[in-house]
């Protein structure tokens, strides 16, 4: 049997991957922080759409316990038929309150953890050619942004890797990164987007949109997907648009709002 892995699984964006690929009988093996929360979601689905779900928390923060799903996943002998990494990190301040916690885990959670995972799926999965690595990057990943830079330099990050993997592996896995605007999904991030005004209003997609347009888009072999027509022509306007134009715009915008993932945990 071949399943489709998906991090960040309880999330209000891993949800609805989890939907979606349920609705489509596919086989799950679901990941995130909170075994106990792992198990609620795992027996919903498996029950409402009467297909296999498995499960096994995993802090993608530790090699330690990224080794021990891995390992978990040999002593299962699972064969991964697609990966969807969801898990992400969107802390928004000022460089400078970060601490060495907060920098170690969005970096960690939203590159290294991606890396990792695709490492390993890669390794247990058929080698027909129709593999699938489908990656939630950002369109913050645009530009550089003030008052959000690191996340949006993990996310160009994770959106270069994918790019190059994508070649790499031509006839061996399709690889597409996901560029989506916001995501109301969590309080803190609905309240985020609405504090944007009219930016944040226009460039907001559901959950369920999203899963729906990454799954189309990686299973036609996109290098990248932006999602929504206002994305897309913002996508547009920052490419064309001068650098220190930008940079002025955003700082003015981000510097307003803070998001620290930190007290969402």
């Amino acid at each position: 049997m071949e399943y489709t892995l998906i991090t960040g699984a309880c999330g209000g964006l891993g949800g609805a991957f989890v939907n979606e690929l349920a609705l489509k009988k596919e086989p799950l093996v679901l990941t995130g922080r909170s075994e106990e929360r792992l198990h609620r979601l795992a027996e919903e689905v498996s029950a409402r759409y009467q297909i296999p779900v498995l499960f096994h928390a995993c802090d993608l923060t530790s090699e330690e316990s990224r080794a021990a799903f891995f390992a978990w996943c040999g002593e299962e002998n699972l064969t991964f038929r697609r990966l969807v990494y969801v898990a992400g990190v969107d802390t928004q301040m000022a460089f400078e309150k970060y601490d060495e916690a907060k920098l170690v885990f969005q970096t960690r959670v939203n590159l290294e953890g991606a890396v990792s995972f695709i490492n390993a799926v890669l390794r247990r999965a058929p080698l027909d050619g129709d593999t699938e690595i489908l990656a939630i990057g950002s369109m913050s990943a645009s530009t550089p942004m003030p008052y959000f830079a690191l996340y949006s330099a993990t996310k160009k990050a994770l959106e270069y890797f994918c790019a190059a993997l994508r070649t790499e592996l031509k006839g061996r896995a399709r690889v597409t990164c996901v560029l989506p605007g916001g995501i109301p999904t969590r309080e803190d991030i609905k309240e985020n987007i609405a504090s944007h005004g009219f930016w944040g209003k226009i460039s907001k997609k559901e959950p369920e949109e999203v899963a729906r347009a990454s799954l189309k888009a990686v299973r036609k072999n996109k290098r990248k997907v932006v999602v929504g027509f206002w994305n897309k022509i913002i996508k547009f306007a920052t490419d064309v648009a001068p650098m220190s134009v930008k940079l002025r715009f955003i700082s003015k915008r981000w510097q307003k709002t803070e998001k620290d993932f930190f007290s969402q945990k």
